[in-house]
């Protein structure tokens, strides 16, 4: 990326809670950092039968740059 932040970030999360249809996880930041993407809601199907207490989610870019 020609702005100088990394193509690839591989972020952790924590269950915070569950809603009607999706499992709801918080961004775990690294310290003094801000979350790069906050919550995480993810549908319970997906997870079935069990919800992780903690998920690893990578980033990728693929391709050519956006605007």
């Amino acid at each position: 990326m020609s702005n100088g932040k990394p193509a690839l970030a591989s972020l952790t999360f924590v269950l915070e809670k569950e809603t009607k249809n999706t499992v709801r996880y918080q961004e775990e930041p690294a310290p003094g950092t801000p979350p790069v993407v906050g919550s995480l809601y993810v549908q319970k199907w997906a997870l079935a039968p069990a919800y992780p207490a903690r998920l690893t989610v990578t980033i990728a870019v693929n391709g050519a740059e956006g605007r």
